[in-house]
């Protein structure tokens, strides 16, 4: 049985049929297998875009090398003496904590926000009133902020092809759509998220693990660099080995660890706005039409130097969705997108932020937790101004203009648009790099000047990073460790995976 790539070019509507009579006709066999490896779409020519697929071909009527087993990644078990307390229930807190119960470690994860059909409903009655809940929003629940972000599945991390293929298939697993093994720019839209980690969350369980909702983690008693019980609204838990992965938005969980000489340090984050246009516009710049066979939405990534010291860019891309209220707190305000599978809305979104250093954003800022408080109180303004979780808005053209003038065009978010001059609200740094990054978009993608700004987008990543060694180990503790976006070395839903599932493969040993 041999084994060869093919590299094909197929049009965007394309089917499984399709496929595989161009293979039989290009590798001129009948008798075969095959699995689809990659497909990206080549969208640069607009009047031949086409999807760029790579299928692996199996088949003893070709003259090929032999099937290179793919990278797996080897859990061995053993029946282990030894308790790990596992914070948050993210990607990199839920994988952490499901590798190592799988290894034989007996294993109980704790999670501040409410399981996922509890959170989406709150989440429902959240957007239809106005009425937060502190353990049912975007941030805080079961799956941690990706479950309501798209899930997109991008991640530009290096050597993770074993902890990503073990996410994959556990995703597929449980739900997750096959396509997510092979499309570039995979996603797998909240709706299906709920689904898939609600699965995950039973074979977990099945496996022995403990799952604690709306369990606060107040404290940990520490002796001699050892942590020995952490302090929850659950109880105390007593545990040999504590991996902690609580996002990049729980303030008070950074100021424990903080005040226990758990050591940070600050570093680079962005700040910025999210821009929100029609998806057609999106679709007519990106491909020439408005409707493409077998694409359910255009994207863009955009990119710009900036004011020259600054990087603008967009991030978390939702083509076909909607900007929701990510308020991690009852008075801040804040915005992210999100979509669903079928990325059918009418509106496409980004942040469009700028990076940036906290000590180029006030003399003053020169701690973590200086950096955390200055966070807060501009998050806090931006909810001060609107009284609520009302978004600030403005249009692209008068953010340039410095000027409210334009009336407002329609929305995808829930709680309204209020009037703002956002360029007054941002950091004056932040509007200088913006205005000219918009300037680039709107010269890059076609008709980009003509959509909105929203809100306040300020978790892209945490302005703070913990000090740990490779295999996620606090500097400084025997037995503590950090985890994804919450320690500042991930971000995004497979990088965070992959940096929990490191940190569980490093106790295994």
């Amino acid at each position: 049985m041999a084994f060869t790539l093919l590299e094909l070019k197929l049009d965007t509507g394309y089917t499984e049929p399709e496929l595989r009579a161009l293979i039989a006709r290009q590798l001129g066999i009948h008798d075969f297998s095959f699995q689809i490896e990659s497909q990206s779409l080549d969208a640069r020519n607009k009047s031949r875009i086409h999807w760029q697929v790579r299928v692996g071909v199996t088949s003893d009527e070709i003259t090929g090398e032999e099937l290179n087993p793919r990278e797996v990644l080897e859990i061995p078990f053993s029946k282990r003496n030894k308790k790990v307390m596992v914070l948050g229930s993210g990607p990199a807190g839920f994988f952490a904590a499901f590798v190592l119960q799988k290894a034989g470690f007996d294993t109980v994860l704790i999670e501040r926000g409410a399981e996922v059909s509890d959170r989406a409903s709150k989440l429902h009655h959240f957007e239809k009133t106005g009425e937060f809940s502190p353990v049912a929003n975007y941030s805080f629940g079961e799956g941690g902020a990706g479950t309501f972000s798209d899930g997109k599945l991008t991640s530009r991390s290096k050597h993770i092809s074993k902890e990503r293929a073990f996410f994959t298939q556990s995703y597929i697993a449980a739900g997750a759509p096959p396509e997510i093994a092979y499309l570039a720019h995979s996603h797998v839209g909240s709706d299906k998220l709920r689904v898939v980690v609600k699965n995950l969350r039973e074979q977990y369980q099945s496996l022995g693990g403990k799952m604690l909702f709306e369990t606060m983690l107040h404290d940990l008693v520490i002796r001699q660099g050892k942590v020995v019980e952490a302090i929850t609204s659950a109880g105390t838990i007593a545990a040999d080995y504590f991996v902690l992965a609580p996002g990049h938005s729980a303030y008070e969980t950074y100021r424990m660890l903080i005040s226990h000489g758990v050591p940070f340090r600050i570093k680079n984050f962005a700040l910025g706005s999210r821009a929100e246009h029609p998806q057609a516009l999106i679709n007519r710049a990106q491909w020439g039409t408005e409707k493409l066979p077998g694409v359910k939405a255009a994207e863009y990534r955009l990119t710009s130097e900036g004011d020259g010291k600054h990087p603008v860019y967009s991030f978390c891309m939702c083509p076909g969705g909607m900007v929701v209220p990510a308020a991690t707190y009852a008075h801040v305000n804040t915005v992210n997108g999100m979509s669903y599978y079928k990325r059918a809305s009418a509106f496409a979104n980004a942040a469009c932020v700028a990076g940036v250093h906290p000590t180029q954003l006030s003399e003053k800022m020169q701690s973590p937790l200086d950096a955390l408080a200055w966070l807060e109180e501009l998050e806090q303004n931006f909810f001060r101004f609107s009284g609520g979780y009302g978004a600030p808005a403005c249009t692209i053209s008068d953010f340039l203009k410095g000027k409210l003038s334009s009336p407002m065009p329609k929305s995808s978010y829930p709680l309204g648009l209020l009037p703002a001059p956002l360029w007054e609200m941002l950091p004056p740094i932040i509007v200088s790099a913006m205005r000219a990054g918009l300037k680039d978009f709107s010269r890059k993608l076609r008709g980009y000047d003509q959509g909105i700004l929203l809100g306040l987008e300020s978790k892209t990543s945490s302005p703070i990073q913990v000090l740990r060694e490779k295999n996620g180990q606090v500097e400084g503790f025997e037995n503590l460790f950090m985890a994804g976006e919450g320690s500042g070395y991930a971000g995004g839903i497979v990088s965070s995976a992959a940096d929990g599932i490191k940190v569980a493969m490093s106790l295994i040993g």
